[in-house]
């Protein structure tokens, strides 16, 4: 059997020669999120019920179009991809009816990233459970099978879905994550992952609710698993392993009192009921609740505003007709009526809440189930079971664990679960920059910190000075990291998701071309993964039909790094010269085009690029926004920040790299256990915009070493390659110098500040905060 291409080694990825490995990549893409037949983008309700007719044919991006994308990313320096795809996409037209078009199109589109050499992971994403709760995910018909009616989730408010909105323009930032905490979201992951517990009674088909809805996500994946596996040439060569449940959410589970929001729920934006509220209003009642709004420092209350559902209820009707799906509900699971109710944990007929605790403690055993607890009994039993159903068809697949977002990892150190090619795959996001859209240089707040309990007032969270911010960011993904290694064993730790909003400052970029905030936020992000040392990233987004209208076409969210409305970062289209700037020591064969012609893509406009682009239109040459004030000054987008160098593949321990955009220095420290061979050399990705061959300049600690430009990989590349020898090495690079991110913080900045510091009665300026 042919060595694996990827495998892990006391914490750290290899490749098939020994070197340490770097996964840097990007998810791919956000348009996988909705579906393309009918094109439906979250701010369209017109077809957007009809779930069980929507296709994912051309998700993430038509195949003819895939070498363009691909392409364009390699150039970009990642060599991974994180592969978005959404349970409905595989089964929306109903229970067990797999839509192989599609599973054939996500196999033709991952043997074009082979050309190009990816490593590939799989993510099954989801947000707030599905598209009809407000996010992605699963289909529609789940919902039906949890006894709930989609259509009547906006008169309720058991979820706050955009393409239902009012007023879609309107549509608040970052809402869309608040139906974690909304009826809908928060019954439906109670059922998926303690219905047994928790729902007894909803039984169909004849098991239990949580055995339905796991048994069906986990065999769709296991379906497309066993798809590539048969496909013969994708299988570890180019998808190296899978990741488990975007983004799981805890619903109901472990909630000490229905009737109060508790103190872990940080994320409170719009109305803000209580779970009990939720379930009264899921119900047809009217209910008055808290209404928030999100400031640098977090939420805060701004009044109080009635939900009045009159009368209609977030559940199936007494006569809906489950014939639909072909399934049968058990008769002691009675549609018209809150299951909570039929579980007793609310009167219905007097409207009182008759078990606050209900889900705070495991019905047999009574232990106390807080969040930790969640992860480890009921978090990981689903787990095992997808972790064994990928295995049983791809037996080598290096699997990513990804608990609850910003909890404990779970406590498997040591256990039959420390499992030697497992990976830990948290998330991360600054939230300040994401919830507010502004990039704030004079002060952030340590987010993780506080979740942690660190400090013993929040103010002393605060991190003043764009230096300060940087650190903390550093701080908290290594914090992360650590958390990791202490409770699940010695894993690598990819962050597969972190990114920017690019729609700061109402959209300030795009009437002026201005990139700085972007910039320096994106920048910042970056020098936080790289000083954590993690063994890799996904940076959050690649969407090839974002433009600055409607961003990613999703929720409002604005974070590809691409956009139809904005220009590619300029490269050289063909190597520039084949002398190379290369140490003199060094007789090694000048590196020339082998032959193969580079993809055409927007780098370059030949008779056939030219002729496909006025003939073939495609999501990747979709029509600019049509709003001429966001498009008349297109931009780079902020990619000197993204398009940075970065380690490849090293013969040694990476112990320190960073890449300082302001002064374009990179600098890369390795503990070298046996000095590079001739064929297999430390290898390092140099973006020639910031390293132009004839302007920059390199020092090594020892060894040779030359700058090359080739077509190894379908797409000409820059590289550094240096033959060092054993021990502590060093490299540094100096590039050209170009003039951005030099903004400095506002005055309106450092006010703000002043407003939150006399809000919580601490002088700051006197406090050690750094």
């Amino acid at each position: 059997m042919a060595s694996l291409r990827l495998i892990i080694e006391d914490g750290h990825f290899q490749d098939a020669h020994g070197r340490h490995v770097l996964l840097r990549g990007i998810n791919v893409a956000g348009d996988a999120k909705l579906p393309s037949e009918p094109d439906v983008p979250s701010h369209v309700v017109q077809d957007f019920f009809d779930g069980d007719n929507v296709k994912f044919h051309n998700r993430p991006f038509r195949k003819e179009d895939a070498h363009i994308h691909f392409s364009r990313l390699k150039r970009f320096g990642y060599n991974t991809i994180r592969y978005v795809f959404t349970w409905e996409a595989i089964e929306a037209a109903g229970p067990g009816r797999y839509d192989e078009v599609w599973i054939q199109h996500t196999i033709d589109i991952l043997r074009t990233a082979r050309d190009y050499g990816f490593y590939i992971f799989m993510d099954p994403h989801q947000d707030v459970w599905s598209r009809y709760c407000g996010g992605s995910g699963a289909p529609m018909w789940t919902i039906y099978a949890c006894g709930l009616n989609p259509q009547s989730f906006a008169a309720t408010e058991a979820a706050i879905v955009h393409n239902t909105y009012p007023e879609p323009e309107n549509f608040p930032k970052m809402i869309w994550s608040t139906n974690y905490n909304r009826l809908a979201a928060a019954t439906i992951f109670t059922l998926f992952f303690a219905g047994r517990d928790f729902a007894p009674k909803c039984i169909i088909d004849g098991v239990n609710i949580q055995d339905y809805l796991q048994g069906h996500f986990i065999r769709a994946c296991e379906h497309l698993a066993k798809r590539i596996h048969e496909a013969g040439d994708i299988e570890d060569d180019i998808v190296f392993g899978w990741e488990s449940l975007n983004e799981p959410g805890r619903g109901m589970i472990g909630h000490v009192d229905l009737s109060i929001i508790p103190d872990e729920q940080k994320l409170k934006k719009g109305t803000c009921p209580t779970l009990w509220q939720a379930i009264l209003t899921g119900s047809g009642r009217a209910c008055e609740v808290d209404s928030w709004d999100m400031g640098g420092l977090g939420p805060y209350k701004v009044g109080r505003i009635l939900i009045d559902p009159h009368g209609e209820m977030a559940w199936l009707p007494e006569n809906y007709d489950d014939s639909r799906y072909g399934w049968k509900r058990d008769p002691g699971w009675r549609l018209g009526e809150c299951i909570w109710a039929q579980h007793g944990v609310w009167d219905q007929a007097t409207d009182l809440l008759t078990q606050k605790s209900y889900f705070e403690k495991h019905p047999t055993s009574g232990e106390k189930l807080d969040y930790h607890a969640f992860t480890n009994m009921y978090f990981m039993a689903f787990y095992r079971k997808y972790r064994d159903a990928i295995r049983a068809i791809h037996k080598d697949a290096i699997m990513l664990c990804q608990p609850p977002t910003l909890e404990l990892p779970p406590s498997i150190k040591g256990t039959e679960d420390d499992d030697p090619r497992m990976v830990y795959a948290p998330h991360y996001y600054d939230g300040i920059t994401l919830m507010t859209k502004k990039w704030n240089r004079t002060w952030n707040v340590d987010v993780f910190g506080v979740l942690r309990g660190r400090y013993w007032h929040p103010a002393f969270a605060i991190k003043i000075g764009e230096t300060a911010i940087r650190n903390s960011f550093k701080e908290q993904i290594a914090a992360i990291k650590k958390e990791g290694k202490d409770y699940m064993g010695n894993h690598p730790c990819i962050l597969t998701e972190f990114g920017i909003p690019y729609d700061m400052d109402d959209k300030q970029a795009y009437k002026t071309g201005d990139y700085s905030s972007q910039s320096a936020a994106m920048d910042a992000n970056h020098f936080a993964v790289e000083g954590a040392l993690m063994e890799g990233y996904t940076l959050w987004l690649y969407s090839a039909s974002n433009d600055h209208q409607r961003g990613d076409q999703w929720n409002g969210e604005d974070l590809s790094i691409f956009s139809v409305d904005d220009q590619t970062l300029p490269v050289s289209a063909v190597p520039r010269t084949p002398d190379l700037n290369q140490s003199t020591s060094s007789l090694l064969k000048l590196a020339t085009a082998s032959g193969r012609q580079e993809v055409e893509d927007e780098t370059s406009v030949t008779p056939g690029n030219l002729k496909r682009t006025l003939t073939n239109p495609s999501i990747s040459s979709k029509q600019p926004s049509s709003d001429p004030e966001l498009t008349n000054a297109p931009g780079y987008r902020a990619a000197e920040a993204y398009v940075r160098p970065a380690p490849i593949a090293t013969n040694g321990e990476i112990t320190d790299y960073v890449f300082d955009l302001k002064n374009c220095e990179f600098t890369l420290n390795i503990a070298a256990t046996k000095a590079a061979s001739d064929d297999f050399p430390t290898t390092v990705f140099l973006p020639e915009y910031h390293f132009p061959k004839e302007q920059c300049t390199v020092a090594v600690s020892s060894g040779k070493w030359e700058i090359s430009t080739d077509d190894e990989e379908r797409t000409w590349v820059q590289k550094l390659r240096w033959w060092h020898g054993d021990g502590k090495q060093s490299l540094k690079v100096t590039g050209l110098i170009r003039p951005h991110n030099s903004l400095a913080g506002t005055a309106e900045e450092a006010g703000y500040l002043e407003q939150c510091q006399q809000s919580y009665g601490v002088d700051l300026k006197s406090c050690n905060v750094m």
